[in-house]
């Protein structure tokens, strides 16, 4: 009988394990599909990407972020239809690439502020940062971690 219990304790122990876990990974990861060619040579539409939520103090420019267009709307929803998918080229307290952003030539500050971040998608003719101007970080969904498998047809 021994055995048992101790079999039977392990086992509900690894079931709570598992348990916490999967809350833990709904909470933290996101699977998003890219719609459309911005992002063009790095992911094609239809492209799955893995995200793991992170607030801006942890993603630097270079990274692949999926952040709402807009202003800020307090919670956002996996499902949100504004979601985009950019490379980070500046974070809060960045010096403000105008050469680069022409919405942002003429902005009389010199750094990125506090609550806004400049995207840029990889191909340079999808609306991104150039266009629309600055990001608001409220609006960052997270950091893209891994491309995923493509998902199979007719299922998204």
């Amino acid at each position: 009988m021994t055995v048992v219990t101790v079999v039977s304790a392990v086992g509900g122990v690894l079931t709570a394990a598992l348990a916490v876990a999967g809350w833990w990974a709904r909470r933290r990861l996101v699977v998003v599909t890219v719609r459309g060619s911005s992002m063009l040579p790095t992911f094609q539409h239809g492209d799955r990407v893995l995200v793991r939520r992170a607030p801006i103090t942890a993603i630097r420019p270079g990274q692949v972020v999926v952040v709402a267009a807009g202003r800020p709307v307090d919670p956002l929803p996996p499902d949100y239809p504004l979601w985009v998918i950019k490379r980070l080229r500046a974070a809060p307290g960045d010096p403000v690439p105008r050469h680069e952003v022409p919405a942002l030539a003429s902005v009389p500050e010199q750094t990125v502020p506090a609550d806004r971040m400049v995207a840029l998608g990889d191909n340079p003719a999808g609306a991104d940062s150039r266009q629309l101007g600055y990001f608001y970080t409220a609006n960052l969904l997270g950091v893209v971690t891994r491309r995923l498998a493509r998902a199979p047809l007719g299922t998204g």
